[in-house]
């Protein structure tokens, strides 16, 4: 049975996969759309001339700080890590946020494209920066016009394609 919503379709028309394989699908859906987002971050600092955020290591260093966990090494080679687990939180939240949308799909749940693509965006965007607010590393509130578009642009990049890809999966 297939019931129609405002936002989209919910039903059981999945083609014979599985829950693994849509969160599978969803994980390969979320590194495409990490992917569009790192692209179009790039991009960015490219056309602007602007450095990286250190909004992830910051997120990095409070979160072993809360967890009571030590990042072992001396003073660079601490460093260093701390550079390379910063990145990969970015890489869990996009990853993770796909599988989310391949667990929807596979309950049955099929979107309108520019729904999809906003409430994907709106929970990558919630995964990346949640951390980051709670921990006290950022308060989008106090965000200028220019930092909210540097953040917003490349999430919805990230929507558009987990969306696009997902819908992949859909066609016969």
């Amino acid at each position: 049975m297939v019931r129609r919503t405002p936002l989209g379709t919910i039903g059981t028309g999945r083609r014979g996969i599985g829950v693994v394989g849509w969160a599978l699908r969803g994980a390969a859906a979320g590194a495409a759309g990490t992917t569009a987002l790192n692209a179009v971050t790039y991009l960015d600092m490219v056309v602007r001339g602007r450095g990286t955020s250190s909004t992830p290591e910051q997120t990095v260093e409070k979160l072993a700080e809360a967890a009571h966990v030590p990042i072992p090494g001396d003073e660079v080679t601490r460093s260093n890590r701390v550079q390379g687990l910063g990145p990969l939180t970015g890489l869990v939240a996009g990853v993770g946020v796909g599988v989310a949308v391949g667990l929807v799909r596979a309950a049955g749940f099929r979107s309108r494209p520019l729904v999809g693509t906003l409430l994907t965006t709106a929970g990558v965007l919630v995964a990346a920066n949640g951390p980051m607010t709670v921990l006290g590393v950022t308060d989008p509130r106090t965000w200028s016009a220019t930092d909210w578009a540097s953040d917003v642009v490349p999430h919805l990049a990230y929507g558009a394609v987990v969306k696009t890809t997902m819908g992949a999966f859909d066609r016969p």
